[in-house]
C-alpha cells in the first residue's frame, strides 16, 4: 500500500485522537477485558496521558510561540491531508503526539503485552500530524519526548506491579506438574470463578476441577486435601483464607488462582491470572510465607490478609447485608456512611499495658507499604511481622479514621498509631466484639490473641529469574 492510500486512514485516525477521545475509548476497551493487568496498563495510560497534556498546554506552547506549518506550502497538499480546521494554537510541540506517546508508554510500562498493541495505533497518530501538515517533524518528535517522559515521571510516582514484586524467597520444594496430574482445585462458583478454574484445564489438561457453592466449599475443602498432591482454591479472599487452614492441616502445598472482586493474597503472592499459576505449577515453583492466626478461649483461625476489631468488622457485617441487592461496591459505600454515621460508643480493650478506647485495630499479615500516591500493599510475605494500625478512640471518629488512612504507615499521632510486632493481645474485650479476618466476621470477647505463624505455609508461585 503506497503512503498516498493510507492518507484516508492516518486523517480519520488523527481526528479520533481529537481531546484524548481516542485513548479514552482504547482504555474503556482495555478495562472491559476484566484483567487486573488491563485494567491498571488502561488506568497508568490516563494518568500519563493526564500528565503530558498539562506538561504541553502548561510549559510548551506558552513559552514556545512556534507558528504553524503554512496554510500553502511550496508543493500544495492533496486535499485529503490539509487539515480541516486551522487551530489557533501554538505548533510546538505536538499535543497529540505527547499524549500518544504517553498513553502509549503508560500501557507498556505495566503490560508489555498490551503496549505492544496500543504502540502501532500511537505510532500512526504521530506520524498524522505530519503527514497531514498540520506538525512539523521537530514539534512530533519533542511532543513524544515530553510524552514518554510524562510516563516515566507516573511510574516514578506510583511504581508499577512489576518494580515491588515480591521477593522469591524462602523457596520451597514442591513437586512440578507438568500437566496438572495431582491438583485438585475447588472453585467457588459464588465468586465467579468457575470460568477462571476450567480455562486453568486448558493448560493443566489432568487438574481436577470441582466447583461448588459458598456453603459447600469448606467440605469440599477436606475432601479434595484428602486425595490432593497440591490443593488448589479459585474464589476470594475468604475463600482462600478456608483452603489455606485445610492446607496446613493436611501439611500440602497451595495453588491460589485469583477468582474473587478483591484477591489480596494472589496479587501480593504475584498470581494475577491463569498463566502465573499454570507456569508456576508445571516448573514447580513455590515460596514458603507467613499466616496470621487469632485465638479467643476455645475459637481460632488463621489469616492471611488483615484481622481487626472495632469498626471494619461492622463494615463487614453491614456490607454483606446489601452486597446481594446492590453489588459489592455500592454496597461497601453504603455501610460506610451507615456504620460512620451511628451513634456508638468506641471498643475499650487494654492494649500495650492500658485499657483504652479504640475505633479500630488492623492487623496486617507482613508489613504493609506505602507505593508513592498509591495505597498500600505488601513486598514481603515471609517478614516475621503483625503490622498493627490503631485509631484511638475519641470524638468524631470519621475524621479519625480518615486522618488515619491518609498518614503514612509509621506514623504516631493522638489519633492513631502503627508498630510491628510479632504477637498481640487484647484483654478485657467485651461480649459480642466483632472480630474480622479476611473478609469474614466472627464474635470474640475476653482475651484475644493474635501472633504469626513464621512461614508456615507453601504456596505456588512464579520465580523471577535472577
Amino acid at each position: 500500500m503506497t503512503p498516498a492510500a493510507l492518507d484516508p486512514v492516518l486523517h480519520r485516525l488523527s481526528r479520533s485522537a481529537n481531546h484524548g477521545a481516542l485513548w479514552f475509548a482504547t482504555a474503556a476497551a482495555l478495562a472491559a477485558t476484566r484483567t487486573p493487568r488491563a485494567r491498571r496498563a488502561a488506568t497508568r495510560g490516563l494518568a500519563s496521558l493526564g500528565l503530558a497534556s498539562l506538561t504541553v498546554s502548561a510549559l510548551g506552547k506558552r513559552t514556545a510561540r512556534r507558528p504553524r506549518p503554512a496554510p500553502a506550502p511550496p508543493l500544495p497538499l492533496p486535499l485529503i491531508r490539509q487539515p480541516t480546521r486551522r487551530s489557533i494554537t501554538t505548533a510546538f510541540p505536538s499535543g497529540h503526539a505527547a499524549s500518544a506517546a504517553a498513553f502509549a508508554t503508560g500501557v507498556a510500562l505495566e503490560s508489555p503485552g498490551w503496549g505492544t498493541v496500543v504502540a502501532p495505533v500511537a505510532a500512526s497518530v504521530a506520524l498524522s500530524r505530519v503527514r497531514s501538515g498540520a506538525r512539523f517533524p521537530s514539534d512530533v518528535l519533542t511532543g513524544v519526548a515530553l510524552g514518554v517522559g510524562a510516563a516515566f515521571a507516573v511510574r516514578g510516582l506510583v511504581p508499577t506491579r512489576g518494580q515491588v514484586a515480591p521477593p522469591a524467597r524462602p523457596r520451597a520444594e514442591v513437586p512440578a506438574l507438568p500437566d496438572g496430574e495431582g491438583l485438585v482445585l475447588v472453585a467457588n462458583t459464588a465468586a465467579g470463578s468457575a470460568e477462571r478454574a476450567r480455562a486453568l484445564r486448558d493448560d493443566l489438561p489432568r487438574a481436577e476441577i470441582v466447583e461448588c457453592e459458598p456453603s459447600d466449599v469448606p467440605a469440599e475443602l477436606e475432601k479434595a486435601a484428602a486425595r490432593a498432591r497440591v490443593l488448589g482454591v479459585c474464589g476470594g479472599d475468604g475463600t482462600v483464607n478456608a483452603a489455606a487452614g485445610v492446607a496446613l492441616r493436611f501439611r500440602l502445598p497451595l495453588a491460589v488462582l485469583p477468582g474473587g472482586t478483591l484477591n489480596h493474597f494472589a496479587y501480593d503472592l504475584g498470581i494475577e491470572d491463569v498463566r502465573d499459576l499454570a507456569r508456576a505449577l508445571r516448573a514447580g515453583e513455590a515460596v514458603r510465607v507467613d499466616v496470621g492466626r487469632y485465638s479467643c478461649g476455645a475459637k481460632h483461625g488463621v489469616f492471611l490478609n488483615t484481622c481487626s476489631v472495632g469498626v471494619y468488622p461492622e463494615l463487614v457485617r453491614e456490607r454483606e447485608r446489601w452486597s446481594h441487592r446492590i453489588g459489592g461496591w455500592p454496597a461497601g459505600v453504603l455501610a460506610a456512611l451507615r456504620v460512620l454515621r451511628a451513634d456508638r460508643h468506641p471498643l475499650e480493650a487494654e492494649f500495650q499495658g492500658r485499657t483504652r478506647p479504640l475505633w479500630l485495630l488492623f492487623a496486617g499479615n507482613g508489613t504493609y507499604h506505602r507505593m508513592g500516591l498509591a495505597s498500600g500493599r505488601r513486598r514481603d510475605l515471609a517478614d516475621g511481622q503483625l503490622d498493627v494500625r490503631v485509631v484511638h478512640g475519641g470524638r468524631r471518629p470519621a475524621v479519625r479514621l480518615l486522618a488515619a488512612a491518609l498518614a503514612g504507615p509509621l506514623t504516631r499521632s493522638p489519633a492513631h498509631a502503627a508498630v510491628q510486632v510479632g504477637r498481640l493481645r487484647l484483654d478485657h474485650v467485651a461480649p459480642g466484639t466483632l472480630l474480622a479476618y479476611d473478609g469474614e466476621v466472627t464474635e470474640v470477647e475476653g482475651r484475644v490473641t493474635l501472633e504469626k505463624l513464621p512461614e508456615a505455609l507453601t504456596v505456588y508461585r512464579p520465580i523471577p529469574p535472577d
